[in-house]
């Protein structure tokens, strides 16, 4: 298997494109240390393309994945074609999802975490460059270690306070 070195990133592109395009710009802020593999980086795909083309593209996208991150705003839960999909088959391939709250909860957030994502090892933190890359440098290790598929996870204060977040 190639070496999987990409960040895929789910997220509602009517709503939330906001937040994709500010990790796009924590990338380019040289007073930023924030930087990933950006799966959405390839070819991109077209608007007339049919729903089994876009899956097709999307799941070899998936397949070259450390990680996801799942951009979870007020809609989220509530989109299945792709979104759910998405989600789907990162758990079906076990790559591990760090669930983004864009309204910067620091646990999983049971009014807008999709219901797919509920209960399930995923790491949930805030909309934050410095605990996101902290995820993206620390999660995927942790879940390959992790003792058993035991619920939620969320960083401690301890973690917030060395980044400088309180």
């Amino acid at each position: 298997m190639a070496y999987k070195n990409k960040t895929y990133v789910i997220f509602d592109g009517d709503k939330d494109m906001w937040a994709y395009a500010y990790m796009l710009g924590w990338i380019r802020n040289d007073h930023i240390a924030f930087d990933f593999q950006n799966a959405h980086d390839l070819a991109p795909l077209t608007a007339q393309a049919g729903e089994d083309t876009v899956k097709r593209k999307l799941r070899e996208r998936i397949s070259n994945t450390k990680q996801a991150l799942v951009l979870i705003g007020e809609s989220t839960k509530n989109l299945y074609r792709f979104v759910r999909w998405e989600m789907e088959m990162c758990q079906a391939m076990n790559i591990p999802i760090i669930a983004v709250n864009l309204n910067n909860r620091r646990d999983q957030d049971n009014d807008l975490c999709p219901a797919i994502l509920r209960g399930k090892y995923v790491v949930h933190l805030p909309f934050k460059a410095k605990i996101i890359k902290y995820a993206l440098d620390n999660f995927p290790d942790e879940f390959s270690r992790r003792p058993d598929d035991s619920g939620p996870r969320a960083y401690n204060d301890s973690v917030y306070a060395s980044l400088g977040l309180n």
